[in-house]
C-alpha cells in the first residue's frame, strides 16, 4: 500500500487520481455510475407529487382499458353471435401478449427511459382501445380482428409496469419508492371500479361502442397532457434516432440471471406472483359475464 509520510500530500491528491494497489492484483478502474446514481436526477419533492398522481391517473386509465373487452363481451358475443369459447378466445388473447413484453418492457426502459416507454405505448394501446369498435365492423370475421387487437393491446400493456419500476429506479429516492410504487399501483383498483360502475352505465345506455370511447379518449388526452407538460418541458425529445442509438450504444450491468433463479426466494416470489395474477385475472375477465349470465334483467 503506497502512503506519504507528509501529512500536508493529501491536499495536493486529486481524488479521480487515487487507486489502491493490492499485492496480488494489478489496478482496477472504479466502475462508472449510471446516471440513475446521482442525486441530482432525482425528483424534487414537488416534481414527485405531480408524477405520482399523473402516474396514478396514467394505471387508472391502463385498467380502464383492460377491463374494457370483459364488461362488453356479453353483449357482443350476443351481436356477434359468439358462444363462451369464442368469447374466452377474445379474452385471453390479451394475456398471450400481455406475458411476452415483461422482461422486455424493464430491458427496453432501462436504456430508453422508463417514461418515454409509458408514453409511446399508453398512446398505441389508447388508440387500439378507440379503434376497436370500428375494427370490429370491418371485417367479415370480427372475432379474428379483435383477437388480433387484444394480442396487440396485451404486448403494448405489458410494459406498463416494467418501465414504472425502471423509472422510479431512477427518479425515486430508495427510501421512497415504496410509498411511490404502492400509491401509483393503486390506479389498478381506482380503474376497475371507476370502469365497472360507468362502463355498465354506459353499456346500457349507449352501447357498447361507447365504453371503448369513453376509457380510450381520455388515454390519448392524459399521453398529450404528460408530453406537453412533463416530458416536453425537460427538454427530452423523442425520435427513432435517438431511440435507436440509445439501444445500440448502452451499455448495462450484466445481471447474474443464473445465480438469481437458483434462490429459493425467487422461485417463491415467481410461483405466488403467478398464482395471485392467474387468479386474480380470470376472475377480472369472467366475472361481467356471470352477472350477465346469472342476472340477465338487472340495469347497470
Amino acid at each position: 500500500m503506497a502512503f506519504s509520510l507528509n501529512p500536508n500530500a493529501a491536499h495536493h491528491i486529486n481524488q479521480s487520481e487515487v487507486v489502491l494497489f493490492n499485492h496480488s492484483e494489478s489496478p482496477r478502474p472504479l466502475a462508472a455510475k449510471t446516471t440513475c446514481d446521482s442525486d441530482s436526477t432525482y425528483w424534487s419533492r414537488l416534481e414527485a407529487k405531480i408524477w405520482i398522481v399523473v402516474l396514478l391517473m396514467g394505471t387508472c386509465l391502463l385498467y380502464c382499458a383492460r377491463v374494457t373487452m370483459p364488461i362488453c363481451i356479453s353483449a357482443m358475443a350476443e351481436q356477434f353471435k359468439w358462444d363462451k369459447k369464442q368469447s374466452g378466445i377474445v379474452l385471453g388473447s390479451f394475456f398471450w401478449g400481455y406475458t411476452l413484453t415483461q422482461i422486455a418492457g424493464g430491458y427496453i426502459s432501462d436504456r430508453l427511459g422508463g417514461d418515454k416507454v409509458l408514453l409511446l405505448s399508453a398512446f398505441a394501446w389508447g388508440t387500439v382501445t378507440i379503434l376497436t369498435p370500428l375494427l370490429a365492423y370491418c371485417s367479415s370475421t370480427p372475432i379474428f380482428i379483435l383477437t388480433l387487437s387484444r394480442f396487440f393491446m396485451g404486448l403494448l400493456q405489458g410494459v406498463h409496469f416494467p418501465s414504472l419500476a425502471s423509472l422510479f429506479s431512477c427518479k425515486v429516492r430508495q427510501s421512497e419508492r415504496a410509498f411511490t410504487s404502492s400509491t401509483v399501483c393503486t390506479g389498478t383498483q381506482f380503474g376497475t371500479l371507476i370502469i365497472g360502475g360507468a362502463g355498465s352505465v354506459l353499456l346500457d345506455r349507449c352501447g357498447w361502442q361507447s365504453v371503448f370511447y369513453f376509457s380510450g379518449l381520455p388515454t390519448i388526452l392524459w399521453v398529450y397532457c404528460m408530453w406537453e407538460y412533463l416530458i416536453k418541458g425537460q427538454g427530452h425529445e423523442i425520435s427513432l434516432e435517438s431511440l435507436s442509438n440509445r439501444l445500440t450504444n448502452s451499455q448495462g450491468n450484466e445481471v447474474p440471471w443464473i445465480k438469481l433463479f437458483k434462490k429459493p426466494s425467487v422461485w417463491a416470489v415467481i410461483v405466488a406472483h403467478v398464482c395471485m395474477a392467474s387468479t386474480f385475472f380470470c376472475i377480472l375477465s369472467w366475472i361481467p359475464t356471470f352477472f350477465h349470465d346469472s342476472y340477465p334483467d338487472s340495469r347497470g
